[in-house]
């Protein structure tokens, strides 16, 4: 068995590097990381008197290919993106889509009736119109002083 020479600077050098790789992958896309990868879209969440409202953003991909399951504490949502085949005789291509699957699991702020909800897709926007429930919603009582 050889020894060899321990040398800290080397060791932290080696560290630095692999930080700012780690970095580097999470705050720069990258064509390896854009392409066949999980994403996740983005989401917004509203309420009001007697609903969650979630809106979601999935353009590029069909109705049939939303997979949507809705607890009384979250909503996980799955999909794919499937990218489309296509030759090109001349020239290059390029493509910036995201293509792949995602899965996004939602938590509430409230509990929900997962039994009333309401969804619509339209133009890429997915809205869920998530009921509140009875014990959640607000119920506004009068408080008399003296």
């Amino acid at each position: 068995m050889a020894l060899v020479r321990w040398e800290p600077l080397r060791e932290m050098d080696t560290l630095q590097r692999e930080l700012n790789r780690l970095f580097d992958d999470v705050l720069v896309p990258t064509a390896r990381r854009d392409f066949g990868v999980h994403f996740a879209p983005a989401a917004e969440l509203e309420e009001t008197n007697d609903a969650i409202v979630l809106r979601l953003e999935v353009p590029g991909i069909d109705a049939k290919d939303l997979d949507i399951q809705v607890t009384a504490d979250a909503v996980a949502i799955r999909g794919e993106r499937k990218t489309e085949t296509k030759t090109e005789e001349k020239g290059a291509f390029r493509s910036e889509f995201r293509y792949g699957s995602f899965q996004r699991v939602i938590s509430m702020p409230i509990r929900i009736n997962n039994q009333a909800v309401t969804a619509d897709y339209k133009d890429g926007i997915l809205h869920l119109t998530l009921p509140k429930a009875e014990e959640e919603k607000n119920k506004v009582v009068k408080v008399n002083l003296g």
